[in-house]
């Protein structure tokens, strides 16, 4: 092997192949001729292989297109390369800052060179627009440099209180870092293979233990790529004492209540049996609640009380399972070693993986199934589920209709994930899709055969099981359903000779879609470019009369199309004022037979009052390991039902639509027709184009977020309706309990019917028009200041960035895919001396 072969290899991440390159004698004229069979031999593993596959493609394009002795370094990326350091080189440097800009240039370059590419997974048209760049001129070296052009751009505008523009400009370059993450929602009970796919989908084999060790359904585990060391991480977040304490509390209370008789069927008493064995052993039995928060049972994790998260670095993952298996965990197999499991206290754990491609802007998160009993751990739950824009429903292919805890799982959150939050695809993956288990396998010829059947024969069960559920599918479009037969164990142990009949590398291609690095780079560089045209339009006074009479015309223009923004979300108001109303006749009407489902169970022996107790004790809502009750949520049902297909429809999840029928989206100042008229403040109008579109993706963030607290608002403000019924209930104590409480929370409801519902109409529409307002203002604010900043505002203070703004253009326009067209971003550079 020699030096050429090496630094390639290092260079596209894919050193831990260099021992066998070097074994076989592979040199830089023997790279060239590598055959595909040759490749499969040398790089058995898919991901890399394929990396390899294209970043060969390239050089050998790279050789074929040049007359150059030399492939390793392009003489443009040379060049830009020195142009870079030359930027960082002329950044000024003071005593804070001194070198910050070679320091984050390097730092940048590894990180994203450290990241690396996985074109196996990528369109063809995003993998036709890499294949034609080199190496060294991905779209993550472009990001790279352009940050690093802002980031000396940014040092070099001068601090000067007086100058708005120069503020501003500084607020600009600073608001372009922003780190977009997806995240995608895991849930299954207990045993149907979670783990197992979250290992083989980012091909780790021992990252979440598996197998016999039985999954904590309080824990939520977020897995996602470690971009700054090559380290594997578990950051552990603790809930606080005080929350501890209130637990404890509660625990002792429900047990001092069942202490009359030992009832190990009741799952609530089990379930705090549990909690408090996992934690104290059983020293718990003989001590008050008040001992147990003694700082003994917490010296290995002082972090629990001094508030703090508790960190785990080790360099593989099995070190790190290992370890982490007691804050996750609550298994009696894995040894006496284990005095204490950690788990009843910890909040949420945060897995952070090296060398990966798929996780870089995607998180997996592995969930309980319905929150948690726990305040801040259910916010926390209600928050992320909310914030999933893909969830995988796991369940394994035998089961994969009749278990009937993953269908409830749906059905119990698809409110939280449609309407309630921003959930595009539910992915149903059915797991053990290569075991044979009790199939007739003689009858379909042969094993496999019969396991190809039945998986088929599992995805079309799963859709039409999926066409069943009318309330999950009114959050939902028609499209959202994808259907999954895995083998995670196979892909791990890789039996198969083709790794895509296991069907987990269409879930890596789903994720790495998912990172859309070219869209992240896209914006940037167009947002920068933006911003640079300002710059340098502000630097030419010998305009003032054509920026006067533009700004008056944009102003005009302005005012239009507030108002045609305006008519779209007036009438959405009417729409749900409309629903409402019809929904608050039918919650009065029906309110005391929801009520009955709620206090009256069908089924339900002794016990009830303990658990009509807690849902009392808490707000309405109690949550079991396999069940959950809310009663708000009941009482509110008829309300969300009657305006959740209105809700679709005005607040849609999909990308390729927008909210209150795309009105914010249609919202233009027509700069490109601006441009062709008034050539002489071309650069402004650019710079408008680019903060008109900028403007509209945070609105349409912003209503992304402010509709999850619209549409829960209905259940919210009956929660504060049924406070005072609550807190009086919660005080009855001896023999007629439940039925005081039953009483109690009856009357309540029936005395207050007639204003309940219709206060939870009107909460929504004040919320619905709140937004109207905000959405109007944030838009024309926002725009009027831009206007007046980049056509009123001189920059005479502002040093010459002709230079930089050729580059940046130069970049964007080869994004786009047109580097020889002058299309709106392909203006003149104006160099004012």
């Amino acid at each position: 092997m020699d030096e050429f072969v090496r630094s390639k290899l290092n260079e596209w991440r894919l050193s831990e192949w260099i021992e066998r390159f070097r074994d076989e004698g592979i040199n830089q004229e023997s790279l060239y001729c590598l055959e595909d069979q040759d490749i499969d031999s040398l790089i058995p593993k898919l991901g890399p292989r394929a990396i390899f596959k294209r970043r060969l493609e390239s050089l050998k394009a790279e050789q074929n297109t040049t007359n150059q002795e030399t492939v390793d370094v392009p003489a443009q990326c040379q060049q830009e390369h020195e142009e870079r350091a030359a930027c960082v080189q002329d950044c000024p440097s003071t005593s804070d800052t001194s070198g910050r800009g070679e320091r984050e240039f390097q730092s940048g370059k590894r990180r994203l060179d450290f990241q690396g590419e996985s074109s196996n997974w990528e369109s063809p048209t995003r993998k036709r627009r890499n294949d034609s760049e080199t190496p060294s001129c991905t779209e993550k070296s472009i990001l790279s440099e352009v940050k690093n052009i802002m980031n000396c751009v940014n040092d070099k505008i001068p601090d000067q209180d007086n100058k708005k523009l120069n503020s501003f400009l500084k607020t600009k370059i600073s608001d372009l870092k922003t780190d977009k993450r997806e995240l995608v929602g895991v849930f299954g009970k207990t045993g149907a293979g979670k783990s197992s796919l979250i290992n083989a989908v980012t091909e780790q084999k021992k990252l979440l233990p598996s197998g016999s060790i039985a999954a904590c359904t309080s824990v939520m585990i977020k897995v996602e790529a470690n971009m700054q060391n090559s380290k594997y991480e578990a950051h552990i977040e603790f809930i606080t004492k005080e929350e501890w304490k209130d637990e404890l509390w509660s625990a002792f209370n429900l047990l001092r209540d069942n202490a009359a008789q030992e009832n190990d069927e009741d799952e609530d008493y089990r379930d705090t049996v549990e909690k408090l064995s996992a934690l104290y052993g059983e020293e718990w039995k003989n001590k008050s609640y008040e001992t147990l928060m003694d700082s003994k049972y917490f010296r290995e994790i002082p972090e629990f009380l001094q508030s703090k998260r508790k960190i785990l670095t080790y360099e593989s993952a099995e070190e790190l399972s290992a370890k982490l298996v007691k804050y996750t965990r609550n298994d009696s197999q894995v040894g006496e070693e284990v005095k204490r499991w950690y788990w009843p206290l910890v909040k949420c754990v945060t897995v952070r993986v090296p060398n990966n491609d798929l996780l870089e802007h995607v998180t997996l998160v592995d969930l309980p199934g319905n929150g948690d009993r726990n305040k801040s751990r259910d916010e926390m739950w209600k928050g992320v589920v909310g914030s999933c824009s893909t969830v995988w429903i796991v369940t394994e292919i035998n089961r994969a209709v009749s278990e009937k805890e993953p269908w409830e799982i749906l059905k119990g959150a698809c409110s939280l994930m449609g309407n309630g939050g921003q959930c595009q695809q539910i992915h149903f993956i059915c797991t053990k899709s290569d075991e044979a288990g009790g199939l007739d396998v003689h009858s379909a010829g042969g094993t496999q055969a019969a396991i190809c059947e039945r998986n088929v024969q599992a995805k079309e069960e799963v859709r039409k099981e999926f066409n069943k559920l009318t309330n999950v599918k009114k959050h939902f479009s028609d499209d959202c359903l994808k259907v999954f037969t895995v083998s995670s164990t196979e892909f791990l142990n890789k039996k198969h000779l083709n790794p895509d009949e296991t069907e987990i590398p269409k879930l890596q291609e789903f994720l790495q879609n998912l990172n859309d690095h070219h869209s992240e780079t896209l914006n940037y560089v167009s947002r920068a470019y933006g911003i640079l045209s300002l710059i340098q339009g502000a630097r030419c006074r010998e305009v003032g009369v054509q920026k006067t009479h533009v700004c008056k015309i944009l102003e005009v223009k302005m005012r239009q199309e507030l108002v045609k923004v305006t008519k779209p979300m007036e009438e959405a108001e009417e729409a749900f004022e409309k629903c409402l109303c019809d929904g608050v006749e039918k919650s009065k009407s029906s309110c005391e037979k929801a009520l009955k489902s709620v206090l009256y169970p069908r089924g339900k022996k002794g016990g009830f009052h303990r658990t009509l107790k807690c849902v009392v004790e808490n707000n309405g809502t109690h949550k079991s390991k396999r069940k959950q009750i809310n009663l708000n949520v009941t009482l509110a049902s008829c309300l969300t039902d009657s305006i959740d297909e209105e809700f679709k429809s005005t607040f849609p999840n999909e990308r390729n639509r927008a909210p209150f029928k795309g009105a914010i989206n249609t919202f233009s100042l027509d700069t490109e027709g601006l441009i062709q008229e008034y050539k002489d403040v071309e650069l402004q109008l650019v710079f408008l184009k680019t903060e008109e579109e900028e403007i509209k993706t945070k609105l349409n963030k912003m209503i992304r977020e402010r509709k999850k607290t619209i549409y829960s608002s209905l259940m919210t403000t009956i929660e504060k309706t049924m406070q005072e019924c609550y807190e009086k209930a919660a005080t009855f104590t001896g023999q007629d309990t439940l039925k005081n409480m039953r009483e109690t929370i009856e009357q309540h409801v029936n005395g207050l019917k007639n204003i309940m519902f219709q206060q939870a109409k009107d909460e929504m529409l004040t919320q619905l028009r709140l937004l109207k307002e905000d959405i109007l203002k944030t838009l024309g604010d926002t725009m009027q200041e831009s206007i007046r900043l980049s056509l009123q505002e001189d920059g005479e203070s502002i040093p010459d960035f002709s230079m930089e703004l050729e580059k940046v253009k130069r970049h964007y326009n080869k994004l786009k895919g047109s580097p020889n067209a002058e299309t709106l971003i392909g203006t003149e550079v104006i160099i004012i001396h």
